[in-house]
């Protein structure tokens, strides 16, 4: 199972903070060594000011009942800094009212003015608020870290050198709180940072892959999740480019979300030729699931696949809970692409095909005929399923139709505009020269 672990590879691009729920999931299983993991949650615990979380691993360990002399210098030194930091901050703490009301002042100046009016507020509160910030984070505190970091993204001016910071910060804090709502809006007002600032093609590859792994976490916990990350993965270039450059084990996250997203089914299409385009560099049982699928109709390969595809999700900590969809929604699609090509089907062999008792096959498609509304019959005496014809709705054409003239006209204005943004740059190195 260890070959298909991505926790090493996810790891890259978290923050330390993010990467203590996959290694404690980790923990609950058998791919690696307990002693293993727990030493190395302890060095990546030992980098940050969680004093309570250090001890309670090293009990884990049997290394120690009694908190060693050093933690406990440490714990002082961080209580202290941590005092001495509120202190600083503690003159425009009075301003919890105007900060209550800080969402209808849309306008950061406004809100500025009227703390340096009624609260005596300087620019020195402003850094100290961060400092804070960034400290509570650290001691793993972080409902009371996001109240901080929103401030500062209140009243900083997004030319700050700590801005970017704080927008990465409050979004972490708002996935390690689960505040799922909240986690989305910071991510795409990350997203719309990244994609409208000035870097070096470099420096947006890496954001952006960053923002990916991070929103794989917001997007498989949030009720639109399932939406939002296909449009963002798939159909946005940008971040499709990011994956295919930097990450392409990101696809068994978005292919999982094509599977278990019924309404999206037009999207398949598109996911298979990147899957495809990729398998030289990244495979696993899920994008080789669909290939078995839906490239080489190898009903066998896919039935195989799928079995493996359960002990991959059951492995994997941003997938776990989509386990008994994923496989309901997977045995869909085998059934409905074995319908196509087959009239009429034996049950034995379609319960064969999905991994069921014949018996339970048979109640499936019974259920599926009623709940799916499909054109098919079943024959108990002889365990057939006789399929009617099922032509591709005009509707359904026109969506797909839609869907991929909306990616071609997205990809040509971002041709467009990367040719008038280089044709200006030279532009004015002629003026300048």
């Amino acid at each position: 199972m260890a070959k298909f672990d991505l926790t090493t590879k996810n790891c890259q691009f978290l923050d330390r903070h993010l990467t203590f729920p996959l290694l404690e999931f980790l923990c609950g299983k058998e791919i690696y060594n307990q002693q293993d993991l727990l030493e190395y949650i302890l060095v990546t615990v030992n980098k940050t000011n969680m004093i309570d979380y250090t001890m309670d691993t090293r009990k884990r360990l049997n290394l120690s009942k009694e908190m060693p002399e050093e933690l406990v210098q440490r714990k002082a030194e961080v209580l202290a800094t941590l005092k001495q930091l509120q202190n600083e901050v503690a003159p425009i703490m009075k301003a919890t009212d105007i900060l209550k009301n800080g969402e209808s002042m849309k306008d950061s100046k406004t809100f500025v003015n009227a703390l340096q009016k009624d609260y005596n507020f300087k620019i020195e509160h402003l850094e100290s608020a961060y400092k804070l910030a960034k400290y509570l984070y650290e001691c793993g505190n972080y409902q009371e870290s996001t109240s901080y970091l929103y401030f500062c993204l209140i009243v900083m001016s997004p030319n700050d050198k700590n801005y970017l910071n704080v927008l990465w910060g409050k979004l972490a804090a708002e996935i390690l709180t689960l505040n799922w709502n909240t986690a989305l809006e910071d991510l795409n007002r990350l997203r719309d940072y990244i994609d409208n600032s000035n870097y070096t093609n470099i420096q947006a590859l890496q954001q952006r892959t960053w923002l990916i792994h991070w929103g794989v976490l917001v997007f498989f916990n949030h009720p639109k999740g399932r939406d939002l990350i296909i449009e963002m993965f798939l159909y946005k270039p940008l971040y499709l480019n990011a994956i295919q450059t930097m990450c392409p084990h990101i696809l068994r996250y978005l292919a999982t979300a094509v599977i278990i997203n019924r309404t999206r089914r037009n999207a398949l299409k598109d996911l298979i030729k990147v899957i495809q385009q990729e398998s030289y560099t990244y495979r696993d049982p899920i994008t080789e699931f669909l290939e078995c699928l839906y490239v080489n109709f190898d009903f066998e390969g896919a039935r195989m696949k799928l079995h493996e595809c359960q002990t991959v999700i059951l492995n994997d900590f941003f997938i776990v809970a989509c386990l008994d969809e994923f496989v309901e929604d997977a045995r869909l699609m085998i059934f409905e692409t074995f319908c196509r090509i087959h009239q009429c089907i034996t049950i034995s062999m379609l319960a064969d095909k999905l991994n069921m008792k014949a018996s339970e096959a048979e109640c499936w498609i019974v259920n599926l005929i009623r709940n799916a509304g499909l054109n098919a019959k079943i024959d108990s005496k002889l365990g057939h399923v006789v399929m009617g014809t099922q032509p591709l709705s005009p509707y359904q054409q026109l969506v797909e139709k839609i869907d991929s003239l909306s990616v071609r006209s997205e990809h040509l204005t971002g041709l467009v505009e990367r040719k008038n943004k280089q044709k200006n740059q030279e532009e004015s190195w002629k003026y300048f020269s």
